[in-house]
């Protein structure tokens, strides 16, 4: 998908509308912008940040650990020192 869009004075831009819906973007979604490049922004939802940095830790994690889990007890063994 391929768009034009101008920045205004305020330097606000407009997403069309048909590259918001190729992304999965809806009003109303938190987004996080980052510059990945000289003139070059990656724009995606909260959640879609979310999912790609589970993805990242999720590849390097040995078997199926649960670090929720894992988290829980090293808290609940801290807790109990105290």
């Amino acid at each position: 998908m391929r768009a034009k869009a101008r920045i205004n004075k305020q330097g606000r831009l407009v997403i069309p509308a048909a590259c918001r819906e190729a992304a999965g973007i809806r009003p109303g979604d938190d987004v996080v912008i980052e510059a990945i490049g000289q003139g070059e922004l990656r724009l995606r939802t909260k959640q879609q940040a979310i999912r790609s940095a589970q993805s990242i830790v999720a590849r390097r994690l040995p078997g199926k650990r649960d670090l929720v889990a894992e988290l829980i007890a090293e808290r609940r063994k801290a807790a109990a020192v105290e």
